[in-house]
């Protein structure tokens, strides 16, 4: 990477930041460019090399979150995936503490980026994201259990939607209840389904 390369990458960093601790004070619909700037030690020019907009850094920053939470996990990603075809069907099972409590806890620490990822989904192309997650992880899982493709097209909505809407209630009360609470009655919907 050359130095120019470093100090963009820099720059865009601190204003991901700044983005970041601003959403902590206020509403995504309330932050402005000039806050953005001026909290990132930028000028707006700076900002406009590297955003078209406030959304653009919302984009951005909530990749950069869920890249976080990625690193998170209880279990290296790239093993997991890697070995997805041959792991005990026991072990693919995710509505499991193993998995929800370190996601769960992550959501509850940075809660406003997920609040304004939710309320923003179809700015940020959240579809693509659940697209994604539904081809790389849960269609091979669900093929190992050999859940049929006709079958699968309406049960990752079901599952996926159910989720979200948990979760979405969750991060509505500003995440009260306990990270446990709601892993409990995660699981006790995934049970009866």
């Amino acid at each position: 990477m050359t130095r120019s390369e470093s100090k963009y990458f820099a720059t865009s960093a601190r204003m991901d930041e700044a983005f970041l601790a601003l959403l902590e004070e206020k509403d995504f619909a309330y932050i402005t460019v000039k806050e953005i700037c001026e909290k990132a030690g930028v000028n707006r020019s700076t900002f406009y090399l590297h955003y078209e907009t406030v959304g653009d850094l919302l984009a951005e920053s909530t990749r950069y979150i869920i890249d976080k939470l990625v690193e998170n996990m209880p279990q290296d990603t790239a093993d997991f995936f890697e070995k997805l075809q041959t792991r005990p069907l026991e072990e693919l099972h995710l509505i499991t503490p193993e998995y929800l409590t370190p996601y769960l806890n992550f959501v509850k620490e940075h809660r406003r980026i997920f609040r304004t990822a939710v309320e923003q989904a179809s700015v940020l192309g959240m579809d693509d994201v659940y697209l994604a997650l539904n081809r790389h992880v849960f269609a091979p899982i669900l093929n190992r259990f050999h859940v049929l493709p006709s079958e699968q097209k309406y049960m990752m909505p079901f599952y996926i939607n159910g989720l979200m809407g948990i979760i979405n209630e969750w991060l509505k009360e500003d995440c009260k209840d306990s990270v446990e609470q709601v892993t409990s009655v995660i699981q006790l919907c995934i049970a009866r389904h």
